[in-house]
């Protein structure tokens, strides 16, 4: 087995030009699902590249390097719209976990139930990507495409997740239901990002559900039915149908019915919605 571990991004798409490689960052998810088979012949390690590191903010908004973990995006001072972000990442299992793997490799992997891709789809967050001919962005609710599916090509590279600017008045929220409360799989998970006029008017809503269907989604009916509504009135009870759900696809499993999925979802994003607007508050 071959190991490589540049240290610039030339290098690293050099490396991928010349070999089928896979990519391994954190390696939290990559080194279970070989469940015993052999791994590859070419490792592809991406963590010490400059232009994957760190968390800055930028002219248009932030960028979080595709080689940060979560435990550095925890720890590194962020507006308050990133709070649900924040409470995601606490949530990807152990805090060892959360030491090595990284944000971009949580997209990568590409799991229904991956815990960061709701409240970064609140945040309207782009992928950014390198390839021997230059850089693209796709728009992550485009990049995740099914079950351990996502827009990359051979000889392409993610190099950040790119967050544009939101207004700074607002708040988020995350929850997240499992069979127990610590180290488990989602069974539902819910985000959201709003924020309100100075009348307490709804201005903007994102509301995402992740482990509902094959890829986590924004639900947009919903949304559009929030904004002008008073958030008093909101966190009250949020008015909530299943017309509000319908592009939702739960699966029944060992953790939960798609029925079971369902309510629940709607009970997260009751109260996900009612603890976002009382943050705004905070």
């Amino acid at each position: 087995m071959s190991y490589f571990a540049p240290v610039a991004l030339d290098q690293a798409l050099d490396v991928l030009r010349r070999n089928d490689a896979s990519i391994v960052a954190g390696g939290t998810d990559f080194y279970p699902g070989l469940n015993g088979r052999k791994p590859p012949r070419v490792i592809l390690d991406p963590t010490n590249i400059r232009e994957l590191k760190g968390i800055a903010r930028t002219g248009t908004g932030w960028r979080i390097g595709a080689a940060a973990t979560w435990n550095e995006l925890i720890r590194t001072p962020l507006p308050r719209y990133f709070d649900g972000l924040k409470a995601a990442g606490r949530e990807v299992g152990s805090i060892q976990i959360q030491n090595a793997g990284t944000v971009a490799g949580n997209l990568c992997n590409a799991s229904p139930a991956a815990d960061g891709v709701p409240p970064l789809l609140t945040l309207d967050a782009e992928v950014e990507i390198a390839s021997p001919s230059g850089f693209r962005r796709v728009q992550l609710a485009n990049f995740v495409r099914g079950i351990r599916k996502v827009d990359l090509e051979p000889g392409e590279l993610v190099v950040a997740v790119r967050i544009p600017s939101v207004p700074e008045h607002s708040a988020s929220s995350f929850l997240k239901l499992g069979s127990r409360r610590y180290l488990v799989i989602s069974i539902v998970m819910i985000a959201v990002v709003a924020w309100t006029d100075d009348r307490g008017i709804i201005e903007g809503m994102r509301i995402a559900v992740g482990a509902c269907s094959p890829v986590a989604l924004r639900l947009k009916n919903l949304e559009a039915k929030l904004v002008g509504m008073r958030a008093e009135d909101v966190c009250g009870g949020v008015p909530i149908s299943t017309e509000d759900l319908s592009d939702l696809a739960p699966i029944g499993d060992i953790r939960g019915s798609a029925e079971y999925r369902l309510a629940a979802a709607a009970e997260l994003c009751r109260r996900g919605v009612a603890a976002a607007l009382a943050e705004r508050d905070g």
